[in-house]
């Protein structure tokens, strides 16, 4: 049983939360407390597995509360919670520095608060369940020969973190994820994700070059376009280029402007893969994948808390595999080494 503890300054925050949280039979809901204060008092009285965090409150905000944890010899996981504005997204970042173990974005709309149930659920779950990684020092990453390219929207973020946790430190390629989120919280992803991959994980930067073994997360606000650098050889490298073109699908970064550009490079030595995700994002990038020979995954439907992506992909009849999230790492490094069979 996962125990936790919920800290929020707003009444109607801290209920919704319980009712979400008790509906899940692997967590128990310790106590909830109204600010930083009342939070550190109940936090060394209850001894939670996980707090909730609320990061603007009254008399002590989240992030003097994780100040305060820093000097703590046992502490909880914690879980952020952030709204969608600016200010939000700099201060998640400064969370996690501070030892924030992830975050959450909570919806503008109050009434779609219920909306972030699954997501969170798994959070907390992922959080005391996912292996500690120790990254491998000094390894010198050449450029890409080949390239995974993962899309995902509502509901991925905790797929992510199963994904590229299981993915190994020596994997032959570099990965590309394209996750729809607001402008400010790709760093912070990034910055989650690569304390539990044993692969590098970082936010892209315009002129950033594709390495084997390393994961680029597509800045929010940018497109990312994957463009050709010739190498001997023949087998032409990636390169990211960050796109201002009007939105795609109403977002930006879209999957289908990475997917499609990337294949354009990689050609055969392309793997795609759609986890969770509304609307039709990915279904266009899929097919041009395939259309180059590439290998195209989409994660199996009861893995996802919606699978509009993945069936958008799945209508053009151009996905090789229809895989269960535990096996989706699996199948990756399969595909990837096949690559370097066939074309070495």
């Amino acid at each position: 049983m996962i125990r936790v503890l919920i800290v929020d300054d707003s009444l109607f925050i801290r209920t919704i939360l319980r009712d979400m949280l008790k509906g899940s039979p692997d967590i128990e809901i310790v106590g909830t407390a109204v600010n930083g204060i009342d939070a550190l008092e109940k936090i060394s009285e209850l001894n939670p597995d996980v707090v909730t965090l609320d990061i603007e409150m009254p008399r002590m905000n989240g992030l003097e509360v994780l100040e305060a944890l820093q000097g703590m010899k046992t502490r909880p996981k914690v879980v952020v919670l952030s709204t969608l504005t600016s200010r939000q997204a700099d201060m998640t970042h400064r969370a996690l520095r501070l030892g924030a173990d992830d975050f959450m974005l909570k919806p503008r709309d109050v009434p779609n608060v219920r909306g972030i149930e699954r997501e969170l659920i798994q959070k907390i779950k992922n959080l005391v369940s996912l292996p500690r990684v120790v990254k491998t020092p000094g390894i010198r990453q050449n450029n890409a020969d080949a390239v995974v390219l993962v899309g995902s929207s509502a509901g991925g973020p905790p797929m992510l973190d199963t994904l590229l946790s299981a993915l190994p430190s020596n994997l032959p390629a570099a990965v590309v994820v394209t996750q729809h989120m607001p402008e400010g919280f790709t760093a912070s992803l990034a910055e989650r994700l690569n304390r539990i991959s044993a692969l590098p994980v970082k936010e892209t930067t315009s002129g950033d070059i594709l390495k084997a073994g390393t994961v680029l997360v597509s800045r929010a606000g940018y497109h990312t376009v994957i463009s050709g650098v010739y190498a001997p050889g023949g087998r032409n490298h990636g390169r990211v280029i960050h796109s201002t073109a009007p939105p795609l699908h109403a977002v930006r970064p879209a999957v289908d402007k990475t997917f499609a550009s990337a294949a354009k490079v990689f050609g055969p030595r392309t793997v795609s893969v759609i986890l969770s995700g509304m609307g039709s994002d990915g279904g266009e990038g899929t097919l041009a994948v395939k259309t180059a020979g590439g290998t195209t995954m989409v994660c199996a439907e009861e893995d996802c808390l919606v699978y509009g992506m993945a069936r958008s992909a799945l209508a053009r009849n151009c996905v090789d595999k229809v895989v269960p999230l535990k096996d989706l790492a699996r199948e990756i490094v399969r595909a990837v080494n096949r690559l370097e069979v066939d074309h070495g």
